[in-house]
């Protein structure tokens, strides 16, 4: 499932992962294979580990702060999307501006909700790549400076993220015209089209009243970092570095907060 050409009529898909045997059989089936046999969509598998330098082939570090676990680094990361893409995406001095018909989405518990609308809205896509994370979690600054997206399949924590990215690539497959045959049938089914008569701001009162009851003040994870301190310009955050326990913990309860209230408002109570 390499080397697959790219062609205009149809839609790519790169998978980034670290286990790219994961997916061998779970792309041969149903309407995500008739797609692929009609040239509707290009699946594209990349193994990670082929954008490292030392001979263990390390795709991952101790996170600054201390803390549980292991962080993806940044610079395979980077260079594998590069790779893929045919050109750098710059660095803190020169950011590359994002190709508008690609999305690089960072399948990351951390992120926004995936939903219908935004399957609908990944489909008008030329290309999606979708980054596999693993570990503890990946350093922030693929969210903040390579992924368009960072996006969760929902409230609960998986191994990795291959499951979630085949999850997105079903989704926003059947979307593709000629997909399903009959473009009614996505048309017609659960989320297909918004047929809730009441009025928005009604929805929204219901929705937050109800959001407020069941979720509390649960918090989205903080950001993680690892080596390199500082890559292509961009830092670490000095108080990582700098062994007072109590300040990393202050540090890190912020960042939580501010990247749930950017993800996922929701998650927090009605103050």
């Amino acid at each position: 499932m390499t080397g697959i050409v790219y062609t205009r009529n149809s839609m790519r898909f790169d998978l980034i992962t670290i286990f790219p045997e994961f997916f061998t059989g779970a792309l041969e089936h149903g309407i995500v294979r008739r797609a692929r046999e009609a040239e509707l969509i290009d699946v594209h598998v990349q193994d990670l580990r082929e954008f490292t330098k030392d001979r263990h082939r390390t795709v991952d570090d101790r996170p600054f702060g201390g803390g549980e676990g292991m962080v993806l680094k940044p610079e395979p990361l980077f260079e594998a999307v590069e790779s893929l893409l045919g050109h750098r995406v710059g660095d803190a001095a020169a950011q590359t501006a994002p190709d508008p018909r690609t999305a690089i989405v960072l399948m990351s518990a951390a992120g926004k909700l995936f939903d219908q609308e935004r399957a609908q809205r990944y489909a008008r896509f030329n290309r999606v790549v979708l980054i596999c994370g693993r570990y503890e979690g990946v350093d922030e600054r693929v969210a903040e400076h390579l992924a368009t997206e960072e996006i969760s399949i929902g409230d609960f924590v998986l191994s990795g993220g291959e499951l979630p990215a085949l999850l997105v690539l079903d989704a926003v497959t059947r979307l593709i015209p000629g997909a399903l045959g009959n473009e009614a049938s996505s048309q017609n089914e659960s989320f297909g089209a918004r047929q809730d008569l009441r009025g928005k701001a009604e929805i929204e009162s219901q929705l937050a009243s109800h959001e407020s009851r069941v979720t509390g003040h649960m918090l989205l994870d903080f950001p993680h970092y690892t080596r390199p301190a500082e890559y292509r310009g961009w830092k670490v955050p000095e108080i990582l570095m700098g062994g007072n326990h109590a300040e990393v913990a202050k540090w890190r309860r912020a960042a939580a907060i501010e990247k749930t209230r950017r993800n996922r408002p929701d998650l927090l109570s009605a103050e």
